[in-house]
């Protein structure tokens, strides 16, 4: 039995007839679409303690609903006393089912809970029809058990769509209730 996710029905029967009406598109398949969600969270204390680098990656999985899995340092930083292969952050790339739910998540549980939170900037596009921000604070996700947490640390979420254009990809994101502003 094969369980679609409320928004990626949400996208099949609402945003792909909408937004191949606003571009005037002929077929589904030029619609854009999100393809995944990259999750980062750099640790710089782990420099000094190994520990906080396996908080950060427990962290993560949780947020994810997925094993996040450690990134290393690519060369030796003399001033920030990094060495080549030297744990330094962790990450997870979710596709398909447990995006859309994350989607879900980030724009209906998350994101409300930012302290000041005044909306996603615009100019977070790259370009090439990706979307990019940070969250100061993981503990806006309600998975976090706050009594678990012992530093606050901030992540990136990368947003990957299949659109070349940000015009485009800017429609796909706010059809998805996406709060952007400016």
């Amino acid at each position: 039995m094969n369980i679609m996710s409320r928004l990626r029905e949400y996208y099949s029967e609402k945003i792909v007839p909408q937004l191949k009406a606003e571009f005037g598109l002929k077929n589904d398949m030029e619609v854009p679409r999100l393809e995944k969600i990259i999750l980062n969270m750099g640790v710089g204390e782990a420099i000094v303690d190994s520990k906080h680098i396996k908080q950060a990656a427990e962290e993560l999985t949780v947020i994810a609903g997925q094993k996040s899995v450690m990134t290393v340092a690519r060369k030796s930083v003399a001033t920030f006393k990094v060495r080549a292969g030297q744990k330094i952050g962790a990450m997870v790339t979710l596709r398909r089912e447990r995006m859309y739910e994350f989607v879900d998540r980030l724009i209906n549980i998350a994101l409300p809970r930012v302290r000041d939170f005044r909306g996603l900037s615009k100019k977070s596009f790259d370009g090439q029809g990706n979307y990019c921000f940070g969250i100061r604070e993981q503990i806006v996700f309600p998975e976090v058990a706050l009594s678990n947490v012992e530093n606050i640390r901030g992540l990136d979420v990368i947003v990957v769509t299949s659109s070349r254009s940000d015009v485009h990809a800017a429609a796909l994101l706010k059809a998805f209730n996406f709060p952007l502003v400016g």
